[in-house]
């Protein structure tokens, strides 16, 4: 018998392999090639650097104020699946909504429904709002090398101003912050490198951080292949990119073909193939198409790597 998490994959794609996308994902291009940590940080790590290809990023963890305390404290580094889908979120309502200002308590139930699916409680918006916090507090530093002797940069905070408090009791009536702000680097830079992906995609792997990971990575990387051409990326690079965690380079290719089941599922379009050497890419169709994206001023992944 089929988990819940195996039927809603199946489930949504199934969808995914009938019909167009009611509702496109956002995700900034060198976020869908360097990510945030897949699992809990160990104690004290508060810098987490990535790169691959021409992509950077160094994400440094901040200081946030407890409520309960009147104190600074420091919620660690955004991590796992649940940093992603907030991150995903806001990014995705401030495209639709071409604002940096984000109706967090009217978009939330939403939120739950159709990325988690499941209703809102107490005890995952408190896991939530960890991680609403500590994306918030943390700085992103956000570059790409262009050529040589040039380099793109920004600096900057994904949210520049944010409430946080935290329910008492688990089983409280589920409150969250009426508004939020992006801040106007982080936004100008997503909505000049938002690479679009299907929400239902996300949905189906919201269960794995790796998992959304690669189906991030493919979806603005597989178009970009010039056509007649075929790319190859052995498993050291894909280890170095996604085997965060791994000691062993042929455990993490065992569980990164697993979690490539997956994500073709839900991107059924996808080229790919793997060997004992690494993978081999080929150009495929991404997600969306361009003709469903009518986002005003939108410059559609940018960053290549």
């Amino acid at each position: 018998m089929a988990s819940n998490i195996q039927q809603r994959l199946l489930d949504l794609a199934v969808d995914i392999a009938g019909s167009a996308p009611e509702d496109l994902a956002f995700h900034h291009s060198i976020m869908t090639q360097a990510s945030l940590p897949t699992s809990k940080p160990p104690e004290g790590l508060l810098v987490w650097e990535r790169q691959q290809g021409r992509a950077r990023l160094r994400v440094e963890a901040g200081s946030v104020l407890d409520p309960k305390t009147g104190q600074y404290v420091q919620p660690g580094l955004p991590y796992g699946p649940k940093a992603r889908l907030l991150l995903m979120h806001l990014n995705s309502e401030a495209v639709r909504r071409q604002s940096p200002v984000i109706p967090v308590e009217d978009t939330m139930t939403a939120f739950f429904r159709r990325l988690m699916g499941r209703k809102q409680d107490g005890r995952q918006a408190n896991m939530l709002k960890a991680q609403l916090s500590a994306l918030s507090a943390a700085t992103f530093r956000l570059g790409i090398l262009q050529g040589d002797d040039r380099a793109f940069q920004v600096d900057t905070k994904v949210v520049s101003a944010f409430e946080l408090w935290f329910q008492k009791d688990d089983s409280q009536r589920v409150i969250w912050p009426s508004t939020l702000r992006l801040s106007l680097d982080y936004f100008d830079s997503l909505t000049r490198f938002a690479v679009p992906l299907d929400e239902r995609a996300i949905a189906a792997l919201a269960h794995s951080a790796t998992a959304l990971d690669i189906y991030c990575w493919l979806a603005q990387r597989l178009h970009r292949i010039p056509a007649g051409k075929l790319q190859f990326v052995p498993w050291t690079a894909l280890y170095d990119q996604f085997g965060q965690g791994y000691r062993e380079i042929r455990k993490f290719r065992r569980d990164f073909l697993k979690q490539m089941v997956q994500v073709k599922a839900v991107y059924p379009d996808a080229k790919l193939s793997d060997d004992r050497r690494g993978m081999t890419l080929e150009t495929s169709p991404p997600p969306i198409s361009k003709r469903l994206i009518t986002v005003p001023a939108l410059s559609i992944g940018e960053a290549d790597s």
